[in-house]
């Protein structure tokens, strides 16, 4: 399959270099707006330079398109993509609002493109584990569903790019940037939700207009319950967690994140994902051996493209397959829905109805 990207930035060089390594795709072209460094980008890799989608589309024959524009940038180089006949890959989160989440949604069904957003996490052996354990009945229905994001983002980081911290070019602070991926893991386990009262605050970074910390209680149409806390406020950075407590008692979690969060451009990934919560009835003592594997596994892979690739991988299949890919639009605009209803609740006060 021929894949491009679109928007040469920090974190297209990771999807760049996982392209370059998964058998079966070839990375055939990049497309952005300024024309030296979409040209310096392409010299790197060895692809052809774009500055307009739907060209890039038609002469490089691109098969799927990976969209790595700033989050309220996604809707418009999605739509040029699937209307000149690509599938796309964006990153996360689908979008920055849920109208642009259905337009572009919209598109792709015009177009009988497939359209999906990039949730890595879900591929991690320890998230899929809890996914397994809730399918089989281990912890009885999702009762509670608890995330837990707790990180750091100093001066540096918001000056890096012109568009982080502010409502116009980011969309938003910690829950529409780094949380994504622990509330897309949220809504795979506990389902589909229908309230949410949310809050949120600047705590410590007075330079930008959005939030870094962020709490919100979420009712789930099963009868289960959630607590969501994501902050980009504590040095240098703790972990980022997400835990699911069964009506049957037997409770399960992952720690997707360890220590000084990864950074694109900035910093790799500090400690290897891992289920740091497994009490299902007779299990308990495998706890251990979980962390053993995926210690062991850590070892032998670069974590920043491995898991990016086989996302990528289960996309192209699904393409060839025709059949869903694993992580969904739909599933990409349940969480722009969801913080974008604490942001709503902040607003009013009050709970939002999904």
């Amino acid at each position: 399959m021929n894949i491009a990207l679109i928007g040469p930035g920090k974190v297209a060089h990771l999807h760049a270099q996982a392209t370059q390594q998964l058998p079966g795709a070839t990375l055939v072209a990049v497309c952005g707006r300024n024309p030296d460094k979409t040209a310096d980008f392409a010299r790197q890799y060895s692809i052809a330079p774009y500055t307009n989608v739907a060209q890039m589309v038609t002469r490089e024959n691109v098969d799927v398109c990976v969209v790595l524009t700033p989050h309220p940038n996604h809707r418009d180089p999605t739509v040029a993509a699937l209307l000149a006949g690509a599938n796309v890959l964006v990153e996360k989160p689908l979008a920055a609002s849920v109208a642009d989440c259905d337009a572009m949604i919209a598109a792709a069904k015009q177009a009988g493109k497939l359209l999906s957003v990039v949730s890595q996490r879900r591929f991690y052996a320890p998230s899929q584990r809890i996914r397994e354990a809730i399918d089989s009945g281990k912890i009885g229905l999702p009762a509670l569903g608890m995330v837990q994001m707790l990180g750091w983002r100093d001066e540096a980081y918001y000056r890096s790019d012109p568009w982080r911290g502010s409502w116009a070019h980011e969309g938003g602070g910690v829950l529409v940037n780094q949380a994504p991926h622990q509330l897309d893991l949220l809504l795979w386990y506990m389902g589909e939700p229908v309230s949410v009262y949310g809050q949120w605050r600047n705590v410590n970074h007075p330079y930008i207009e959005v939030e870094d910390t962020a709490a919100a209680i979420v009712q789930f149409k099963n009868g289960g319950i959630g607590n969501i806390v994501a902050s980009n406020s504590q040095r240098p950075g703790l972990y980022g967690k997400v835990h699911i407590h069964g009506s049957s008692g037997a409770s399960v979690g992952v720690q997707t994140d360890g220590g000084s969060m990864f950074i694109a451009g900035r910093s790799g990934i500090q400690e290897p994902p891992v289920n740091d919560i497994w009490m299902v009835p007779g299990e308990e003592s495998m706890l251990e051996q979980f962390k053993a594997e995926d210690h062991a596994f850590f070892g032998q892979i670069n974590a920043l493209t491995h898991y990016f690739g086989l996302q990528l991988a289960d996309f192209c299949a699904a393409i060839r397959e025709e059949r869903p890919p694993a992580v969904t639009a739909e599933d990409g605009r349940r969480v722009v829905q969801l913080f974008e209803a604490i942001y709503e609740s902040q607003r009013t006060g009050q709970a939002v109805q999904l």
